[in-house]
């Protein structure tokens, strides 16, 4: 498999941080847990249940060390989402994301979830997201 990192790009690979100075083809010749920059959700974008579970399995590609504590609460916030969904289509996907994770096939997953946002969105605001309001000084 081959990435191609753009100068500065961060990449990670089984919980190593590599930043590229300049535009770089890297040629994975076996298999390796890799997550690339742009995929990266921080912590405060976390604000919905999938978002959570994304954040969680995350946190198993970027850090094997944290893999166990993070596998729990991925399957805990799956189950949870289970719960509270009505949508066929997320219900189905998550039940999907569920086998993948137990597989170990964290990538697959996490890209699973970024497809399914959209649709929990407009579950989640069927009318539109609510505009933040500032308080007056």
């Amino acid at each position: 498999m081959n990435i191609t990192l753009r100068a500065g790009e961060r990449l990670y690979l089984n919980g190593a941080v590599i930043r590229v100075d300049r535009k770089a083809t890297i040629e994975l010749l076996n298999d390796v847990t890799f997550l690339l920059e742009n995929h990266v959700m921080q912590a405060d974008h976390a604000t919905t249940p999938l978002r959570q579970i994304y954040f969680a399995i995350q946190v198993m590609l970027m850090d094997p060390n944290a893999t166990a504590a993070a596998s729990g609460l991925s399957r805990r916030l799956i189950e949870s989402a289970l719960k509270a969904f009505e949508n066929p289509t997320i219900i189905a996907g998550l039940k999907a994301i569920s086998g993948q994770v137990e597989r170990s096939r964290n990538f697959e997953a996490l890209k699973a979830l970024r497809a399914l946002f959209p649709l929990e969105e407009k579950e989640m605001y069927p009318h539109g997201r609510p505009e933040k309001t500032s308080a007056a000084a």
